[in-house]
């Protein structure tokens, strides 16, 4: 069995200013995504933690260095949905395109102009986390950060959901989802908490007092 939390970037200045950033660089954490970031590090500095990936785009490696998983590995299937020609775009503008309707009732008939299909991005990350899952097998918790719509595809995956059914999910910026993999049947433990982890955690999580020291790098295990 593998622990399996995923965790979303905090909130960047693309979310704050209603910009779809994509895979945009340049898009940083703005001050309430470093707090947040730096809260999580705080519930999760006592946890037996095995390993730490990150999507490679820079909010998440932000939120993951403030956590105190600077020495997270890279894993370029975790990153943002490819949304080609739409990345930048005000989400106000991208309200009024034909293909809203389908990208919210439909998302499996969508292709972004330039960009990826969301069929890609589902695949794409569900089958990434399931192989890093396969990798720690020997129930060993792994910590993933990633984006709002991977983190969807994920959990719609574990839940056994169809594509189309995702949007019924919501992540929000610091939200924090647990699954257990367990062969081929995951089990959700939660979904978009943000709070106080400790009970989800399990005992690998002590008493704290005056928030932990989450300054220096978290050391995972080699």
């Amino acid at each position: 069995m593998t622990k399996v939390v995923l965790i979303r970037h905090g909130r960047s200045t693309a979310n704050a200013d209603g910009v779809l950033a994509g895979r945009a660089p340049g898009v940083a954490l703005d001050e309430t995504g470093r707090a947040q970031a730096t809260k999580l590090g705080r519930l999760l500095a006592r946890a037996e933690i095995a390993a730490a990936f990150t999507s490679p785009v820079q909010r998440c490696r932000e939120t993951a260095t403030l956590a105190g998983f600077g020495a997270a590995t890279v894993v370029e299937e975790l990153s943002e949905c490819d949304y080609g020609a739409w990345t930048g775009a005000r989400l106000e503008t991208l309200r009024g395109e034909h293909v809203w309707g389908d990208i919210q009732t439909a998302p499996s008939r969508v292709s972004f102009p330039g960009g990826e299909s969301m069929q890609e991005m589902f695949a794409r990350t569900s089958g990434a986390v399931r192989e890093l899952a396969g990798r720690h097998a020997d129930a060993e918790t792994i910590v993933v950060f990633s984006h709002g719509d991977p983190i969807k595809a994920i959990l719609a995956d574990a839940f056994g959901m169809r594509l189309d059914d995702f949007q019924r999910l919501h992540v929000s910026p610091a939200g924090v989802s647990i699954v257990e993999y367990h062969g081929e049947r995951p089990l959700v433990v939660c979904v978009n908490v943000v709070g106080d982890l400790a009970s989800l955690l399990g005992s690998t999580i002590a008493p704290m007092v005056g928030g932990g020291d989450v300054a220096n790098p978290r050391r995972l295990p080699a």
